[in-house]
């Protein structure tokens, strides 16, 4: 079964976690330019990186179940319904994670003492 719920379920919080990475260690050049242009674009690419993972899992989930279906199928499709709500729940996690980081890049500045 090919399933573009794994992507989410994998990607988004690694997508996170390299979005945190990453603006941690602009902080610096960021200070020292006095800009913090490149702490948003990296928020805003690792959101909207997120935000369509997550929306391709939810599309997943909400699939039609086959017509003709024996309880194989049926058990099947449950299994692959399930794995796709939840990669779209943690892709969703992942996106207020992001938000989150984004907001302390909102309302502190680089050079905090």
């Amino acid at each position: 079964m090919r399933s573009k719920s794994w992507l989410a379920l994998v990607l988004a919080p690694s997508v996170a976690l390299a979005a945190q990475g990453v603006m941690y260690a602009m902080v610096t050049p960021a200070c020292g330019t006095q800009t913090r242009l490149q702490l948003h674009v990296v928020a805003a690419v690792a959101l909207a990186v997120v935000v369509v993972l997550a929306v391709l899992a939810f599309s997943e989930s909400s699939l039609r179940r086959p017509e003709a279906g024996s309880l194989d199928s049926d058990e099947a499709h449950a299994r692959h319904r399930f794995l796709a709500t939840t990669a779209a729940a943690v892709g969703a996690l992942a996106a207020l994670v992001i938000l989150a980081i984004w907001f302390t890049t909102w309302v502190l500045t680089p050079c905090e003492p």
